[in-house]
């Protein structure tokens, strides 16, 4: 069985983030008809179609046909789940918006994924990458060597927007299955770039710098070496750190070091130059240290520890031979996924009738009543539990005396973890690990990013839940995966940057970037999330709980799948370059008297529009969209932004149907009026540091919305709260506080001490 096994989905998207979800569903057992207009795909010609298509049977409709659009009606009205990406406006025209196909059909689940937001001018562009990186400051978050936006070759927000439209959509039919009703959800660009950027999409005491392309800190950088070879030294914890000096012959710098971050980057710069890099990478191995290759993509996707962990498949395609791409990325050990065979072209769907609406019950948050016990630090576990938490999870964030190793009053954090309580324990006393398993005995779900088999030493592994509570999910993260030669090895976020090939390719023909979004983490906090919630669903039917396991290692492929899948011919990825203003003349950022605008023209209706919004001739439109980013054509734009007003020119440009936005700061986001009108971020208070603003949610749901409930707790803020809840007396729980089996804020235990009796009964 599989956990979406019986589902009927009807895909009306194209490109990748719609495309990407419903392959989610369709890895996971769902039967997935990807209904195309005749012309195909737009994307079609593009390698990663044929891995969103996997799984998938191929119908061919036009919506302005009536009769094809009364067949697509009559297939809507037998789907669970119908998903389009229109642009706002479009789908009411055709009478397929959410509000009336849920009226028409109370067990549908309506999901609309357009590219950008729901209101506003900039809404109506046509999905190019570049122009929502630009339109939403994030162009500017990418560390840079010169203030300018920065073009990131991987389409990172559309990836991110497909894995929250396959949480979203796992979400409502979880829902679905406690009411009997199905809803409208909207996950848009926006949303994924709030799941992508979040953690540092946060304004509090001032908004975060931006990063620096090696890497500002010098444990956490990269370094070249002796062979004009890099390396990647990801000593995130002073730990690792202080065995990297020693390898280094550096041990007796490590205070000088911490007090002068200059003096350390120069000295490390000099120490990693005296041997080539295959040496350092061994003496660091041999230490123990995270240290990892700066490569390339190519030679990654074929290396045994991606065969080892079953993350590539292939299958022949009756035009382009061998297709190779990415695996499913998540293993449910009960209810496992898999790919199965390319798409197939189909000319009818034979679904038979049938009734999908239960009694009209009351609706909460799609995850209202699933309770997660959070054991994730620092991104990737945390901010799993922070996305379960805003699709209304009860997410209890478990911490030792010493704290997440991330925890902070800064961005990353607060946006990580808001949403949840937080419980303090120390699992290494016997009476904290019972208290442990009396929480899993109530609980849905186990999450944790620990070293391999550190929570089986700590009598917390899955068999021991199990035996406690069978309905048990329980999750388990780590760099590698949970078997091969490297499942014991300590990993980091840019470990997997540098040596999946994503620095190299931002990097293009210069040196490799480190991109300032922690890519590896946040895709797998996404794909955690997925996990989880296919699970809970699988979980419906069964009434048994089971494990899964994700590795930053599957995401490395994962957030590059269309790059990574490969066949004779297929085109050549797009490489960046220092500071990458673009990839293209027509796909490039370019400066203004007053800020900068975003182009992405990709069609010759587009340059057509550019040469007539320009009032210039462009030449052969051909030759004009595969102009290079730095030739004549770039140097002629170049002098023509250079004396407008950026957003009286984006606008121009925008109404003469030119893909054309202005590229606003990480500091203008936090005000700009059409993120505002499409309700990006919110207010919120802290009770230490006041007012907070950043992203506000991950997806929005018609009839039962989420959202985070609390603001990002203190250390075992909420410990005697959760105890209480438990059934435990006040005498029990300040036994637990007295051995330091738990433990909470000063104050708190101040109260339970002079008040036990109303602690008893709040």
């Amino acid at each position: 069985m599989t956990a979406y096994a019986g589902l009927r989905v009807l895909d009306f998207t194209q490109g990748t983030p719609g495309p990407m979800a419903t392959m989610f569903l369709g890895d996971f057992g769902a039967d997935v008809v990807k209904v195309e207009p005749p012309g195909g795909d737009h994307a079609a010609a593009k390698p990663g179609y044929e891995s969103f298509a996997r799984n998938k049977q191929i119908l061919t409709l036009d919506l302005s046909e009536s009769g094809d659009l009364a067949a697509a009606r009559a297939l809507i009205a037998r789907a669970d789940i119908v998903v389009f990406d229109h642009a706002p406006g479009k789908l009411e025209a055709l009478g397929l918006d959410g509000a009336s196909l849920c009226e028409a059909h109370p067990g549908l689940i309506h999901a609309w994924m357009p590219a950008y937001g729901v209101r506003g001018r900039w809404s109506q562009l046509p999905p190019r990458q570049n122009l929502i990186t630009a339109l939403t400051g994030m162009s500017f978050r990418q560390g840079a060597y010169q203030d300018t936006p920065v073009h990131l070759v991987l389409p990172l927000v559309w990836y991110a927007q497909g894995m929250m439209g396959a949480n979203a959509i796992g979400a409502a039919l979880l829902e679905r299955s406690r009411s009997g009703r199905g809803q409208s959800v909207v996950v848009s660009g926006l949303h994924g770039m709030s799941q992508l950027t979040g953690p540092i999409d946060v304004r509090s005491a001032g908004v975060l710098p931006r990063g620096a392309p090696r890497g500002g800190a010098p444990n956490y950088r990269l370094y070249p070496c002796r062979d004009g070879k890099w390396l990647f030294l990801g000593t995130l914890f002073m730990s690792f750190f202080k065995l990297a000096l020693g390898v280094l012959g550096l041990g007796d710098r490590y205070e000088d070091f911490i007090a002068d971050i200059d003096l350390a980057r120069q000295e490390l710069d000099a120490a990693f130059l005296r041997e080539d890099r295959d040496v350092w990478l061994e003496k660091m191995r041999l230490a123990g240290v995270p240290c990892g290759p700066v490569g390339l993509r190519e030679p990654w996707f074929d290396h045994p520890v991606i065969a080892e962990a079953g993350l590539r498949v292939g299958f022949d395609h009756p035009q382009k031979g061998r297709v190779d791409m990415p695996n499913v990325p998540i293993q449910l050990l009960a209810t496992p996924g898999s790919v199965k065979g390319l798409g197939v072209p189909v000319s009818e769907i034979d679904w038979e009738p049938r009734n999908l609406a239960g009694p009209n019950t009351s609706r909460s948050a799609p995850l209202a009543g699933v309770r997660i016990l959070d054991l994730g630090t620092v991104i990737a576990g945390a901010h799993a539990g922070g996305v379960l938490a805003n699709l209304g999870a009860d997410v209890i964030k478990i911490e030792p005396a010493e704290g997440d190793p991330f925890r902070s009053d800064g961005g990353v954090f607060l946006t990580c973890s808001r949403g949840k309580r937080a419980l303090g324990i120390d699992l290494k006393q016997d009476s904290a690990r019972a208290l442990f398993l009396d929480l899993a005995r109530g609980a849905d779900v186990v999450i944790d990013n620990y070293r391999l088999g550190v929570r089986d030493r700590l009598g917390i592994g899955y068999e021991a839940l199990k035996a406690v509570n069978p309905r048990i999910i329980s999750g388990s993260i780590n760099a590698y995966g949970a078997t091969g030669q490297r499942a014991e090895r300590p990993g980091f976020d840019p470990l997997l940057q540098a040596e999946g090939g994503m620095m190299a390719a931002q990097g293009g023909a210069g040196e490799p970037i480190l991109h300032t979004i922690a890519v590896n983490d946040v895709a797998t906090a996404a794909v955690v999330a997925f996990g989880v919630i296919a699970a809970l669903n699988a979980r419906e039917r069964t009434g048994e709980g089971q494990e899964f396991r994700t590795s930053l290692m599957a995401q490395s492929l994962t957030y590059q799948i269309a790059e990574m899948t490969r066949y004779a011919g297929r085109p050549e990825n797009d490489l960046g370059g220092r500071d990458c203003l673009g990839v293209r003349a027509l796909t490039r950022f370019y400066a203004c008297s007053d800020g900068w605008v975003a182009l992405a023209c990709e069609t010759e209706k587009d340059v057509a529009a550019l040469a007539a919004g320009l009032d210039e001739d462009l030449g052969d439109p051909g030759e004009a969209l595969a102009a290079a980013r730095d030739g004549h054509l770039a140097a002629r734009l170049e002098t023509f932004f250079r004396t407008q007003c950026r957003d009286e020119v984006a606008g121009r440009l925008f109404d003469a149907g030119v893909p054309c936005a202005p590229a606003i700061t990480a500091a203008e986001a936090f005000e700009n009026p059409w993120l505002h009108e499409n309700d990006l971020f919110e207010i919120w208070t802290h009770p230490r540091l006041g007012e907070v603003q950043s992203i506000r949610s991950y997806a929005d749901f018609s009839a039962a919305p989420g959202g985070f409930r609390f603001p990002t707790p203190d250390l075992g803020e909420h410990s005697v709260e959760i105890l209480t809840e438990l059934g435990y007396t006040a005498e029990q729980i300040r036994g637990l506080l007295d051995s330091g089996a738990i433990f909470e804020p000063a104050q708190s235990r101040a109260h339970l001490r002079d008040g036990g009796a109303a602690l008893a009964t709040r």
